[in-house]
């Protein structure tokens, strides 16, 4: 498993969008819908850290394979990795508020690092766990957001 916090990955992703946005940032509309999505991807991570904490399971990305549970209700009934589709979330929102089309950058390179190196180890651990569950949960829920192709 990797040694960078998911959320280390985001930082420097927000950062990035920092150097790169335009000097003056983006209009009232851009940073309101920008807010908008900063508040539902916030709403996302809290809520789906609620549900493993309720299951009395680990939210550790470092040790998937401790999981004692899987969660498929809340808003992992919506997507396998929430906690991460907010981070995205999170710099989506930075961007928009930023203004600009390279702000949006870091947003590409956080979901495709993301993708990689945390969500494809941690899926390989619970298939491990789980089985056939893990493996129905798959087949219905998509991993990021319905109709993206990863």
């Amino acid at each position: 498993m990797p040694v960078v916090p998911p959320p280390a990955y985001a930082l420097v992703g927000a950062v990035a969008q920092h150097v790169l946005a335009r000097k003056g940032g983006a209009g009232a509309v851009r940073k309101v819908a920008g807010g908008a999505v900063a508040a539902a991807s916030v709403v996302l991570i809290a809520g789906s850290i609620q549900r493993f904490r309720d299951t009395g399971t680990t939210v550790e990305p470092f040790r998937p394979e401790q999981a004692s549970a899987l969660v498929t209700d809340g808003p992992n009934a919506l997507t396998r990795n929430p906690m991460y589709v907010g981070m995205a979330g999170l710099l989506t929102a930075h961007a928009l508020a930023r203004g600009g089309v390279l702000p949006a950058l870091p947003v590409v390179v956080f979901v495709a690092l993301i993708d990689r190196v945390q969500i494809q180890p941690e899926e390989a651990a619970l298939r491990e766990l789980f089985g056939q569950e893990y493996d129905a949960y798959c087949a219905r829920v998509p991993r990021w957001l319905p109709g993206l192709p990863i």
